[in-house]
């Protein structure tokens, strides 16, 4: 088995535009939410969302380019740039190497409802313009990132829902281990605007402490009422050792251990037994134990019960042993379908720099949460050894170990 490192991220959400702006709103805990006065205009319960800059691509690729780039893949393009940029891949590498992309991707809302109005008003398909399809399919990062960098391995999209962009990665990562791949491109996407969250506020999910929107997100909280939508982009490269010791290229962590299941109950609502599964099945993979793992940064959401559960089900699989743990939508908001990839590359961002984000917000832990050592500030210390959790609706679970590289 080969090992898998990464050797390059980038990312673009509300609290960065680049991973040195992020590593200091993570150590100074800052947020990235704000009330959005549109969504209460078009009827919705909770305005709140994480504010991200919509990037403009103009002079950095061609129209025919750009004109295929849902909202969703803006950004994407802009993190993968990053991370091209620090893992030093040129285009000449990518045009002469076979390189794959794995990213997660579970909606293009804004270009379906776009297409869709055109079609009711205008009733004229030829007025939806040569980049609507490449815009509204699912598929849509993917499709475009692998024509505008020329991407020859593996190819397709990642559909998991919140657990999107943490599978993206588990599964690359097997690829890479196994010799399938030396080196893919892995991350999420998760568009911003109301359209895609109308649904998600027609649930009530959204947080409605609109007041004080910075302090909104609440994990683990006993006060917490819902979480915050949020977005943006994160890409990673990983690839075989051999491959970036061959480069010469920087290591930046290395993936030791993914776990994944399937609850296989209600679609919306989470339970205690999948989350703690794919947590075992994890460092089972990484052949490591409970008390190995230095820091776990928590998918917890702000939800009243999916907090609840995921701490019973770290409790579960951790019991005496206490590792530190924040969760990072404190200060983003929960980022979707691009979370599980923001937040691996969160936790290579502490553990490049040696610190533990603070969960924010946290001053009174749910009754579940108690036996937890969670973190309401920033703490110093070496990281060597990280679990992510992503889980998300249908009942979908990933779980990423990433270790400080030796």
């Amino acid at each position: 088995m080969r090992r898998v490192v990464v050797t390059g991220i980038g990312i673009h959400s509300c609290i960065g535009n680049s991973v040195d702006e992020v590593r200091d709103s993570l150590f100074n805990g800052k947020s990235g939410i704000v009330f959005d006065q549109e969504r209460k205009d078009v009827g919705f319960r909770s305005a709140l969302t994480g504010k991200v800059e919509l990037p403009s691509l103009k002079g950095r690729l061609s129209r025919r380019e750009r004109v295929g780039l849902a909202e969703e893949g803006l950004y994407a393009y802009v993190a993968t740039e990053q991370a091209f940029e620090q893992a030093k891949i040129t285009k000449d590498f990518l045009e002469t190497n076979e390189v794959g992309i794995l990213y997660g991707n579970d909606s293009s809302a804004k270009a379906v409802i776009e297409s869709t109005d055109t079609m009711r008003e205008k009733k004229d398909s030829m007025l939806l313009g040569s980049g609507a399809i490449f815009q509204a399919m699912n598929s849509t990062i993917t499709m475009n990132l692998a024509t505008i960098f020329k991407l020859k391995g593996i190819n397709f999209t990642i559909s998991a829902a919140c657990a999107s962009g943490s599978h993206s990665i588990g599964i690359g990562y097997f690829l890479i281990k196994h010799g399938f791949q030396d080196m893919i491109l892995v991350g999420g996407g998760q568009e911003v605007n109301y359209y895609c969250m109308a649904s998600f506020d027609g649930l009530s999910a959204f947080s409605i402490k609109e007041d004080e929107p910075q302090k909104a997100s609440k994990p683990f909280d006993a006060t917490r009422d819902g979480l915050v939508p949020s977005g943006g982009a994160a890409s990673l490269v990983i690839e075989s050792l051999e491959s970036a010791r061959k480069r010469g290229a920087p290591i930046l962590a290395e993936v030791i251990g993914y776990g994944f299941s399937s609850n296989g109950c209600h679609i919306s609502v989470p339970n205690v037994d999948g989350p703690a599964t794919s947590l075992k099945r994890s460092l089972e993979d990484a052949g490591i134990a409970p008390g190995d793992v230095d820091y776990i940064n928590a998918h917890a959401t702000s939800t009243p019960v999916g907090d609840m559960n995921e701490a019973q089900a770290i409790d579960a699989v951790f019991g005496d042993y206490k590792p530190l743990i924040s969760s990072t939508k404190s200060m983003t908001g929960h980022e979707c379908w691009m979370a599980g990839a923001s937040e691996a590359v969160y936790s290579i961002i502490m553990m490049q720099n040696s610190f533990v984000a603070p969960n924010i917000n946290f001053s009174q832990p749910c009754k579940e949460a108690e036996p937890l050592n969670i973190t309401a500030k920033t703490i110093e210390t070496n990281l060597d050894t990280i679990v992510s959790n992503s889980f998300g609706f249908g009942g979908t679970n990933s779980t990423i170990v990433l270790k400080k590289f030796k």
